[in-house]
Formats: C-alpha cells, sequence, structure tokens
C-alpha cells in the first residue's frame, strides 16, 4: 500500500467535485442512510463530522443538527463542503452550521458533543494519529453520546493501515466502554452505531 497524502486529496478535490462519485452512486446513498440511521431520531444537538471530503455526508446531517462543526482537512475539500452545505444542506442557517480546515489529530472545535461521524479516514492515518484521534474524539462525545464509524472493510492501494478490522481497534483506543450495533454491513463496508458508556 502507498499511503495518499493530503496534497493528493487536495488536488483529487481540485481536479472534481465528486471523484468518488458519492453524491449520486447507489452503494454510496445506501451507506449515506445508513449513516443517518445511526445517529438516531433527529434534531441531533451538537454533531462534529471528521474529514467531511466532499460535504456528500455534511450535506445530509447539517439540517438534523442544532449545531454542526464539518470539518475538512484540504483546502479544496473544505470549499466543496461549504457548496455542499450551501446548495444541498436544506439551507442550513449561519451560526447552525461551521465548516472549517482541521487536520487529524489535532484539538477538537468544541469541548462537548451529543455526536460525531467518523466515515471513511482511519485507515488514511498512521497507527499512532488514529490513536490520538480516537481519544480525542471520545473525549468529546457527552456520556451517552453516539460514534458513527462507516469505513470499507477491504483494502485500497493508497491506505495508511489494512482496513479489516480497523473500526474495532478505532474503538479500542479510545479507552471507553461502547455499546456498538451493526447498522449496515456490505462486501465492502460497515456503518457501526456507537453508544459511549454514562
Amino acid at each position: 500500500m502507498r499511503p495518499i497524502t493530503l496534497a493528493g486529496f487536495d488536488a483529487k478535490f481540485a481536479d472534481s467535485d465528486d471523484p468518488w462519485q458519492t453524491f449520486e452512486g447507489p452503494d454510496e446513498i445506501l451507506k449515506r442512510k445508513a449513516i443517518l440511521h445511526a445517529m438516531g431520531p433527529a434534531p441531533w444537538g451538537r454533531v462534529l463530522e471528521l474529514a467531511a471530503g466532499n460535504g456528500s455526508n455534511s450535506a445530509a446531517i447539517a439540517p438534523r443538527a442544532l449545531r454542526f462543526d464539518a470539518t475538512e482537512a484540504t483546502e479544496s475539500g473544505a470549499a466543496l463542503v461549504k457548496k455542499a452545505v450551501a446548495l444541498r444542506g436544506g439551507g442550513s442557517r449561519a451560526g447552525r452550521t461551521r465548516v472549517m480546515r482541521l487536520a487529524v489529530p489535532a484539538r477538537l472545535p468544541r469541548q462537548r458533543y451529543d455526536g460525531a461521524i467518523v466515515a471513511e479516514l482511519i485507515y488514511y492515518l498512521t497507527p499512532l494519529a488514529m490513536g490520538r484521534t480516537a481519544r480525542d474524539v471520545a473525549r468529546a462525545i457527552r456520556p451517552g453520546g453516539v460514534l458513527v464509524l462507516a469505513h470499507h472493510r477491504i483494502d485500497f492501494p493508497d491506505f495508511a493501515q489494512h482496513a479489516a478490522t480497523l473500526q474495532r481497534r478505532f474503538l479500542a483506543a479510545t479507552r471507553q466502554r461502547w455499546r456498538v450495533r451493526i447498522v449496515r454491513r456490505t462486501g465492502h463496508w460497515v456503518v457501526l452505531s456507537c453508544r459511549r458508556g454514562r
């Protein structure tokens, strides 16, 4: 495997608004529905999304959250997230949704969230960066809050880590107790809803 860099992601987003067909691809639409279902009934309160990419999930999350922080590490991706939320996010009003550049591991925008979505991210991180990110996210989610993990189960050549058991390792790295429910699993990906212990 040869891990993709942030510069590589930036170039992909600069070249195309939707390099992986995440807005219109049937499999991606199915995954997005599973992510929304994993969050539970809306409205959701304060929600964090890490590595928002081009905003395909962000646009669906924004109208359901009372406060929504969508983060993206690349400049071109952050611009696409802002555009997606503005065009497709149900007219989220200013102050309710924030889109910001943030490359994890890093200090998160808020100290406390009711829920967080981490999708298509952790296999691009080194084990050390993944562990720190896991602990940061776990500290930020309130007791009883939900963490949604949505990742491939199969490897791609640009991953930094193998995918198969990575979500479970991410949860173990949080050093917290979670009630884990499989929301949807296909041959290629799995979406987990993880409720933090009180």
